[in-house]
């Protein structure tokens, strides 16, 4: 008996000592050249392939203030009203133009009263110095016999300020000639100025209002914030206020993340889904990419692509301008390729690597890599078909 319970008790330590020094199995990988893709989703919203823009009225001489408009999303007729807009500013200006036409009419009516006035004084006393000047001349008292010293020099000074005084008054009267047409010519540039300001005000008051040019949904134009304009906005000539769009013929505009934009490209292809209807998939191509990423949402860090996905088809009776999508861009398809899990990669002295089996060891192995998805990562060197890799670092063991 004693003998048997010591034969037992050496087996249970040898089994304990074999358990100890069988170390645990490495779990590999067996490489296979397969068709790698990598896709990325995105969202956006549904936009008419054509639609016809509704912008404010160009003739318009400046900012216009909407007073009311069609609800975004209404059915329209043709020629019906889609926007009013206020005219109390332009029947304003039209008031002060004719009040600054009537008072630069009575300053030019003024400024002739004036001139005549004051060129017929001139012109009076023109002739009365032409007069004086004649009457000097006739008696004039030069002769030494008969006239004294101080007579001749006194007559030598009438003839003189009376030739002065004529001078005189052509001269001003010609100053007062130049006034007159300079003061004509700036009541002139008032009452232009005041012809400028009624026309305006009749250009604004004849484009009051947008009609649709023909029948269609109205989509309203949005802002880098999503809103729409409303009333009390103010929108200026040409400026767009929205669009009727054409419903026979859609596009995609999505948002992909700026760290999964790599690859993003004309011609790639897609598949999305409509919100509400999430079981029909319609397929397409990406036909215009963003060249810079920018923010979707205000005060939000984050960067996106912008790209345009040409559908094709287009399923009018649930797909409408604004709808949101879901799309699923293929950026990436590559047939034997070689893709390994990402978990297999470990980083070494600066240096991506794998462990590749040989026999009973694993070799360190540099790996250049190129695409990844979130679960895998494609080998451009180092690495073959056939080849088996380590799933977790083999030498953590012996340095245990």
């Amino acid at each position: 008996m004693r003998s048997a319970l010591v034969k037992s008790g050496g087996m249970a330590v040898a089994f304990q000592i074999l358990a100890c020094s069988r170390t645990p199995a490495v779990p590999t990988f067996r490489i296979d050249a397969v068709r790698f893709a990598r896709r990325v989703t995105a969202d956006g919203n549904l936009k008419a392939t054509k639609a016809t823009p509704l912008a404010a009225p160009h003739e318009a001489p400046e900012g216009l203030k909407i007073a009311w408009i069609v609800p975004d999303g209404s059915l329209l007729k043709k020629d019906e009203i889609v926007v009013r807009f206020d005219p109390t500013d332009f029947e304003t200006q039209m008031v002060a133009g004719h009040e600054d036409h009537d008072t630069a009419s009575n300053k030019l009516r003024k400024s002739d009263t004036d001139s005549s006035t004051t060129r017929t004084n001139l012109h009076r006393d023109a002739k009365q110095a032409d007069d004086e000047l004649a009457a000097a001349k006739r008696f004039r008292a030069d002769d030494e016999q008969i006239f004294s010293r101080y007579q001749r020099i006194e007559s030598s000074i009438d003839e003189t300020l009376a030739g002065e005084k004529k001078q005189h008054a052509v001269g001003v009267l010609g100053v007062r000639e130049k006034l007159s047409v300079a003061d004509r010519d700036l009541i002139g540039i008032e009452s232009r100025k005041a012809d400028l300001k009624i026309r305006n005000a009749e250009q604004g008051l004849h484009a009051l209002e947008m009609r649709a040019p023909y029948d269609g949904i109205l989509v309203l134009q949005r802002d880098w914030r999503g809103d729409v304009v409303r009333v009390g906005d103010t929108v200026w000539p040409g400026s767009p206020i929205g669009e009727i769009p054409d419903l026979a013929s859609m596009k995609a505009e999505v948002f992909v993340l700026e760290a999964d934009a790599a690859g993003l490209a004309v011609g790639e292809t897609a598949s999305l889904s409509v919100e509400g209807k999430p079981d029909v998939v319609i397929t397409g191509k990406i036909s215009q990419v963003d060249k810079l990423a920018r923010p979707r949402f205000p005060r939000v860090p984050v960067q996106y692509f912008g790209a345009t996905i040409t559908l094709d088809r287009t399923e009018p009776s649930f797909m409408k301008p604004g709808a949101r999508v879901r799309a699923l861009l293929d950026l990436e398809s590559r047939d034997n390729a070689v893709s390994i899990p990402r978990q297999a990669i470990f980083e070494k002295r600066g240096k991506k690597l794998v462990y590749r089996k040989r026999g009973t060891k694993f070799d360190e192995v540099p790996i250049e890599v190129g695409s990844s998805t979130a679960g895998r990562v494609m080998v451009t060197k180092g690495l073959a078909k056939g080849d088996e890799i380590a799933l977790r670092d083999p030498t953590e063991e012996k340095e245990q």
